[in-house]
């Protein structure tokens, strides 16, 4: 889609789309908004992170900055492909104005747990060659694994983040890891079953999109939230200290909007540790999102030329300081690496 002249576009996250499923996804409607889009003239659908979303339900506080969200998924879609029956997916009476986020969660995860089963017994078999296929993307490839394994410890803990797991898991220890593997095979697969059902859903979305000349504005918030697998599997990125916990957290000084500034709490990158890697994990990462959107919105641009460091513990934003960022250098990397 061209960026050298104006054009029109409208900023709607899937989960605000109409449907009688507690929380808007990928099903039908979006297809309707598309027929809207189209008839309005709009070229841009703008749709902010679509990971899936951690405690307080954000979609700038997620445990993958790679994977999908599950919710998004449409229990439609799911009887189309013969995963499920039509009875199954009668709704109980959602709320209409907003998401009730810890009753879609539990209602969804049943569906999710039975399609996930039927699926292995055979059910859907139109679907294994793209399982397949999708598992071994090179997009892919190089997180589902840390990912799933992440999501079936999280259960397995009962929801805890990482940081309170015992010693050996939540420094990734080697041993630790394998063993984490092998008794949680199950809960791995299906985690690996549910990004699946997303992206394959969500492909079909934007090629519609694509048909129709309508281009996806995805989101890239320039931070990670520490509960995260993104942190879990790659500590070395992140300034950490003792035990993995961070030394400083994310936030802006105060301004006329807030006397104590804004305190965020996301961990806050290494530059100097990416720089040695040239910014491997960060070009990964937009060249995954470039699969799944056409144009990359930068969240938090201005804390790559300098961002504002508060020292972990603080009660406020106020004791921060402003530290450099990789400034040039790292866009250079991602040109280098994404041309």
């Amino acid at each position: 889609m061209p960026l050298n002249r104006r054009l029109a576009g409208i900023l709607l996250h899937p989960t605000s789309l109409p449907g009688p499923y507690g929380i808007g996804d990928l099903g039908p409607e979006a297809y309707r908004f598309l027929d809207w889009m189209q008839a309005a003239g709009l070229v841009y659908w703008q749709v902010l992170p679509l990971g899936p979303t951690s405690y307080g339900d954000s979609p700038y506080q997620c445990f993958s900055a790679f994977a999908g969200n599950p919710l998004l998924v449409s229990p439609e879609f799911l009887v189309r492909d013969g995963l499920l029956d039509s009875a199954e997916i009668t709704p109980p009476s959602f709320p209409r104005e907003r998401v009730d986020y810890g009753w879609v969660i539990h209602w969804k995860r049943e569906l999710f747990t039975k399609a996930f089963h039927r699926f292995r017994d055979g059910a859907a078999p139109q679907l294994c060659e793209k399982y397949q296929a999708f598992a071994a993307r090179p997009d892919v490839v190089k997180w589902l694994d840390d990912y799933a394994l992440f999501m079936a410890c999280k259960d397995a803990h009962h929801g805890q983040p990482w940081y309170t797991w015992e010693l050996e898991l939540r420094t990734f220890r080697k041993t630790a890891l394998n063993r984490a593997r092998k008794e949680l095979a199950d809960a791995i697969e299906y985690h690996r079953f549910c990004q699946f059902l997303f992206f394959h859903q969500w492909d079909e979305l934007r090629a519609e999109c694509h048909r129709r000349g309508i281009g996806i504005i995805g989101d890239a918030p320039i931070y990670v939230a520490y509960d995260s697998a993104d942190v879990w599997a790659n500590p070395e990125l992140f300034m950490l200290g003792n035990g993995h916990r961070p030394t400083v957290v994310a936030g802006v000084p105060p301004d006329y909007f807030s006397a104590d500034g804004q305190l965020w709490g996301n961990p806050v990158y290494d530059w100097d540790a990416l720089r040695q890697t040239e910014y491997r994990w960060c070009v990964e990462r937009l060249r995954a999102l470039l699969t799944q959107v056409d144009v990359i919105r930068l969240d938090h641009f201005r804390a790559f030329a300098a961002a504002w460091h508060v020292p972990a513990g603080a009660s406020t934003a106020q004791a921060g300081q402003w530290v450099r960022g990789p400034g040039a250098a790292f866009f250079e990397a991602v040109e280098q690496g994404l041309g």
